[in-house]
């Protein structure tokens, strides 16, 4: 693990001083313009979720936790809070476990409940980019893990499979065998023929998007390449509309393809949420999100890094930082749009899970 390289009493006055940045940092929710047709009685807050600990988090799967009738929101907590005097020093991505928030308001607003307890690697392990779903009685989780923590980008990443009967306490299953030993950003879907497909990034390859094929979520079986007419990360794929979309981490913005069959896409022209935000927590472009279905609206929850013109005056290491934002997803002409600039009133519901 990196050292702080600060003393004590500079690191109290930090810790003393980020509470109120933070909140300083939110803007306060509209007013909602009908709640009848927009779910929630009152808008989510931008940013939707900060992390109190390292305010690092990345990369949302959001599951309905059906004992405790509540959602919840895993994510990549990256320890943006650590002195970071070097740009190529990649630490602070690395060392920590998932994070956890929980919303009991069907998804407006979000309370941080602790990391996952994953039982697998050792103490200076990384893991990022959850994908949570529920399956005959179980719920699984597919992560990506790096072991340990790293200066810089060269290290070998692993897909793994867990299991668990509450979202608490977590069983290892598996690591799956894939297309190479740089494989990150896992994402679940059932197919139309009741089998499972996986898709991820395979850095090895161009960074393009592959996937592989289960009858069980527990033994797999390799694919091919599902995107590879541009480098990408973080895939989700989902149906809407009538449709299958996968919407991917393009680096400019959120790039859209789009499927009758989960196997051939049609890429969409324009990316989502590659434009600036009118709100000072959202005015980066979109990273590495998660899709909920909810009455037949679609809500993306993103993260954005705080850098330029995000970035929170006063704060330290602000470009490292970033946030969990929410916004509604719309359908015109066979194209998906975003404007995060209007209130987005979430609602979701035990129906929603993927």
């Amino acid at each position: 693990m990196l050292n702080r390289r600060c003393g004590m009493p500079v690191l109290f006055l930090v810790n003393a001083l980020i509470p109120m940045l933070l909140v300083a940092a939110a803007v306060a929710p509209s007013k909602a313009e009908n709640p009848k047709t927009t779910g929630s009685a009152k808008a989510a807050p931008k940013p939707l979720f900060r992390d109190p600990v390292h305010d690092g988090a990345a990369d949302p799967s959001l599951i309905w936790n059906r004992a405790e009738k509540k959602w919840m929101m895993f994510y990549t907590n990256r320890r943006a809070d650590i002195p970071n005097p070097d740009p190529k020093d990649v630490t602070w991505v690395h060392g920590t476990q998932i994070g956890i928030a929980e919303s009991k308001d069907g998804g407006t607003t979000w309370k941080y409940a602790g990391t996952a307890k994953i039982p697998y690697g050792k103490s200076d392990y990384t893991f990022w980019a959850p994908e949570l779903l529920w399956d005959r009685g179980l719920y699984h989780m597919f992560v990506t893990v790096v072991p340990g923590t790293f200066h810089d980008w060269n290290a070998p990443r692993e897909i793994i499979h867990l299991t668990s009967k509450d979202l608490l306490n977590w069983k290892f299953d598996s690591k799956l065998t894939l297309s190479s030993d740089r494989t990150i950003d896992p994402c679940v879907l059932k197919t139309d023929d009741g089998n499972w497909r996986l898709w991820y990034k395979d850095e090895q390859d161009q960074s393009y998007i592959h996937y592989v094929n289960s009858p069980d979520l527990f033994h797999w079986t390799a694919g091919g390449v599902a995107i590879h007419d541009r480098a990408s990360e973080g895939p989700i794929v989902f149906r809407w509309k009538g449709s299958i979309w996968m919407i991917v981490d393009a680096w400019n913005g959120l790039g859209v393809y789009k499927s009758s069959d989960a196997l051939h896409w049609t890429p969409q022209k324009d990316n989502l949420l590659a434009g600036s935000g009118q709100f000072p927590s959202d005015q980066s472009e979109g990273h590495h999100a998660d899709v909920q279905i909810q009455s037949g609206r679609a809500f993306l929850f993103y993260f954005v890094q705080q850098g330029g013109k995000d970035a929170v005056p006063n704060l330290p290491n602000s470009a490292n930082r970033s946030v969990l934002q929410v916004v509604e997803l719309t359908e015109q002409d066979g194209q998906l749009k975003a404007d995060r600039n209007r209130p987005t009133y979430v609602s979701l519901d035990p129906a929603a899970w993927k």
